[in-house]
């Protein structure tokens, strides 16, 4: 695997395909597991895409550096990591939770390069006390299954999922549980204690095509807060997905697929009459 090195930091990075960029962001803790996990299936069928995955900062293969100590910082070697790796270029941006708050970071500072934009169960409001969530509560569950995980496999898988299977189990445990596993909790806990921006995001209106996606049952950022920022993404389509923890693209997996196509159909039709 490739790594780019910025501000003494060596970001492991990994490009599939040729074509328009999409810059893929994960979420706070795994790696790019989970976005290759649930993003490379929708190109079997799409060609023309040049998708560009990576760990971020104290994350996957990434070390964390001296040099970032706060969601801003982190913002800014990623968008130092965007110009190093496709200087000039205009690209989609595909965010999940912590991720689609670093996507809109993004869109703040380089409107005129975001071409199109999908968020994944996104963070809106970084301080959890201020979230609005609904209660945990677990739909569909495969006892005899259960019955195969340990204790604290079971507990774990409990708390973050309302579909408990053994598909969910599996991608959990090889897209998201294979990064948590290997992060650098010294390094992310002087992110969390600086976890939001210090500037305003939500400025400007995002004219281009944008998705999000949300579960109905995600406790651990909701999707009501979303509603916050509707009016700013006026080519929006806003899906809230019933059976949908926080991992919605895992366990909704259908309905994810057809809806990051259908954001990608809106897009390329953009590109067709500019």
């Amino acid at each position: 695997m490739p790594f780019c090195t910025l501000n003494n930091v060596d970001i492991k990075y990994e490009i599939i395909g040729e074509g328009k960029p999409i810059v893929m962001i994960h979420g706070f803790t795994p790696d790019s597991r989970l976005m290759k996990g649930c993003m490379e299936p929708i190109f079997t069928k799409k060609d023309a895409y040049k998708r560009i995955y990576f760990d971020l900062p104290g994350m996957g293969k990434t070390k964390g550096g001296t040099s970032i100590n706060t969601t801003d910082d982190m913002l800014n070697i990623v968008l130092k990591f965007i110009d190093a790796i496709i200087p000039d270029q205009s690209f989609l941006l595909v965010g999940e939770s912590y991720g689609g708050y670093l996507a809109r970071g993004i869109i703040a500072k380089r409107s005129e390069k975001v071409k199109g934009a999908a968020f994944i169960c996104p963070m809106i409001i970084p301080q959890f006390e201020k979230r609005s969530l609904p209660s945990h509560n677990v739909i569909v569950e495969d006892k005899t299954f259960l019955n195969q995980l340990n204790e604290i496999e079971e507990t774990d898988f409990r708390s973050n999922h309302v579909i408990l299977n053994e598909k969910t189990w599996v991608r959990y445990k090889d897209e998201i549980v294979s990064g948590c596993s290997i992060a650098d909790q010294e390094f992310l806990s002087k992110i969390k204690n600086n976890y939001g921006f210090s500037f305003e995001i939500d400025k400007i209106k995002f004219n281009e095509p944008s998705l999000f996606l949300l579960g109905l049952q995600d406790s651990v950022v909701g999707y009501k807060d979303a509603f916050t920022i509707l009016e700013n993404f006026p080519r929006s389509t806003f899906a809230i997905l019933d059976k949908a923890g926080h991992n919605l693209q895992i366990e909704q997996e259908n309905l994810f697929n057809s809806l990051i196509n259908e954001w990608l159909d809106r897009v390329e039709e953009g590109c067709t009459s500019n």
